[in-house]
Formats: structure tokens, C-alpha cells, sequence
């Protein structure tokens, strides 16, 4: 019997490099991969639907669903997982020094629908109590001007948003026109190590890694999902995708916390694993929904407060019945 082709595309990650490699077969399915940047694959798979299945980013696909009949379906993998409190970029010549001063100032985002963006306005607003509607918040692409949203939002009454096509989020934080930026990708101006541009939490590290074990909320950026006349011509090939998926994953964890070799150009790398195990989760990177009810949940509450989805969902909303239970024998 023919496999059926299936285009995925998808960034580089080591816990799928045996799914991209073949290593992990997709039964039924003949697999072609390609392995772009996260925003090319974004720009091309939201505007475009260019490939059969892709990464997604976790806000816009909630936003689809959110307003029905989505284009796509997702399943729940999720390849790409980072706490942001790494990721809010500040002026030191500027008037915010703490999270609580973020209030009442001009903030810059990318786009309002950014996942990094809905996870960092959470912890500001819930970790920090800072009022999301006394920001006047301003968007813009981080280091080129003319990005927009991918998505339509349903922004809350009082919210006060901006966007500046003419401008860059890291050139208004030199400037001063904006007191901090929420961006997942650094400003440049930073990564080239601008004096004045700087993280506003410095030891972010041991601040994230007390916040997912304190609150369990290991945040997802993104998941993979099909074009929906693609799985639903063929819904059996959401179950082998993912199975597929956790088997890439497995081998991945197993490999790296083998502790014999190089396995990654890191050379603490077995021990920085074991302690994100007791952080995280002996899986390190979970798929599947119940292992992550509590991120998920926490994110459609986030993302709901904030506009980003027209309606309350639930986690068994977003995935096919089918990759939700297995069978037992």
C-alpha cells in the first residue's frame, strides 16, 4: 500500500531531529520536511496555508478557533516551550526599574497576539498586579518596521493600542518612545549589547525556574497543526503524527540524559537537565493535554482576558477527539 505525502514544516529542535531524520517513521504517511525559520514558516502557513501541517504559533491558532471553523487543527505537540520573564526589554535610563512600574508606562510588542506577548502580559498583570489597561501599549516590529497582525482581537474595553508601522520596537527603546518592549526574539540592539538596552529581570533564570514550580505553568509557545481539509480527508494521521512526535521526544530525553557524551555542545548539559527534571517534569518537553492542563488553562484565561480569543476555550477544544485518549489493552 502507498504512504500518503505530507509536507511538515517546521524550526530545528533535538527533541524531533529523529521524526526529521526518518529515524521515527510516520506510519501510512511519506514525511517531507522542511526546516525554515519560525517566522517565515508563521508569515507563509497564516497568510498562505503553504504547508500540510506546521508549527504554529499557540496564540494565533487559539484565536482561529476561538472564532470558528479554524483552517487549521492542531495537535497537541508542542515543540517550542519558554518561560518569559527573559523575554521584557527595558531602557536603564528609563522610569521603569521594577515589574510594578510597568504601569501607566508605553510598552512595545510585536503584535498583540504573540504568544510570548500573552504570557508575559499574564505574569505582569498576575504575578505583579499591574492594570493592563493602564498601558498604552504599541506595536511594532522589533527590529524592521511594517510587521502586523496575523490575527483579528477583540481587545477589552480601556485597552489603549497603537500601532506604529513606521517605527521598530528597538529603535523606540534607544529613543525612550517606548519605557519597555515584550519581544520572544531580542532586540538586535541588544544582542549587539547596546549599553542602555537591558533585561528587566537580570536573573531571569532562577526567577522562571521558581515560577514554573511554584505555579506549574511551563509555557508553550508553539504546536503543530494541519491544514483542516488535509486531516480531515485523513484523520487517522493525527494519532500517527503524534505518536510519532512522543517517540522523537523519548529517544531525545533518553539521549541527553545518557551522561556518556556530548550529546549537546553544553558540558553541564546532564546536570542542568536533572534539574530542570525536578522543575518540569521528568519529561522535559510534554505533549499531549493532560500532562499540560494547567499551562493550557492558564493560557486560555490569559488569552481570553486580554482580546486575543473572541471566546472562552477549553483545552479539549483546541486538538481532535482522536489524539486525546488512547486505547488500552
Amino acid at each position: 500500500m502507498s504512504k500518503l505525502p505530507l509536507t511538515l514544516a517546521t524550526s530545528h529542535y533535538e527533541h524531533i531531529n529523529e521524526l526529521v531524520t526518518g529515524r521515527v517513521p510516520v506510519e501510512g504517511v511519506d514525511l517531507t520536511v522542511l526546516m525554515l525559520q519560525i517566522e517565515e514558516i508563521f508569515f507563509r502557513q497564516f497568510n498562505y496555508f503553504d504547508f500540510d501541517v506546521s508549527e504554529v504559533s499557540m496564540a494565533k491558532y487559539c484565536s482561529l478557533v476561538s472564532q470558528g471553523n479554524s483552517p487549521l487543527v492542531a495537535i497537541p505537540v508542542f515543540p517550542s516551550r519558554v518561560p518569559r520573564h527573559s523575554s521584557v526589554y527595558i531602557n536603564r535610563k528609563g522610569p521603569v526599574k521594577k515589574p510594578e512600574d510597568l504601569a501607566g508606562k508605553r510598552i512595545g510588542i510585536p503584535e498583540w497576539a504573540q504568544t510570548a506577548s500573552v504570557y508575559s502580559r499574564g505574569f505582569i498583570q498576575h504575578q505583579y498586579g499591574v492594570d493592563l489597561a493602564s498601558i498604552h501599549w504599541v506595536q511594532a516590529g522589533v527590529d524592521q518596521p511594517g510587521r502586523q497582525e496575523k490575527v483579528k482581537l477583540k481587545l477589552p474595553p480601556g485597552i489603549k493600542y497603537e500601532s506604529r508601522p513606521d517605527k521598530s520596537l528597538g529603535g523606540m527603546l534607544i529613543s525612550g518612545e517606548i519605557d519597555a518592549a515584550l519581544a520572544a526574539h531580542a532586540p538586535k540592539c541588544f544582542e549587539d549589547g547596546h549599553p542602555d538596552i537591558v533585561r528587566l529581570f537580570p536573573d531571569y533564570l532562577d526567577i522562571e525556574m521558581k515560577y514554573v514550580k511554584e505555579t506549574g505553568i511551563y509555557p508553550i509557545m508553539h504546536t503543530i497543526a494541519f491544514k483542516r481539509d488535509v486531516i480531515e480527508r485523513n484523520p487517522w494521521m493525527a494519532v500517527n503524527l503524534f505518536r510519532a512526535f512522543e517517540e522523537a521526544r523519548r529517544r531525545s530525553v533518553e539521549r541527553v540524559l545518557s551522561g556518556t557524551s556530548s550529546v549537546l555542545p553544553l558540558p553541564w548539559a546532564y546536570e542542568f537537565m536533572k534539574r530542570m527534571q525536578d522543575v518540569v517534569g521528568p519529561d522535559l518537553m510534554p505533549n499531549g493535554v493532560e500532562q499540560n492542563r494547567t499551562t493550557l488553562e492558564a493560557f486560555l484565561q490569559y488569552a481570553f482576558e486580554q482580546g486575543v480569543l473572541h471566546r472562552k476555550l477549553t483545552p479539549e477544544e483546541l486538538f481532535p477527539a482522536q489524539v486525546l485518549k488512547s486505547f488500552k489493552v
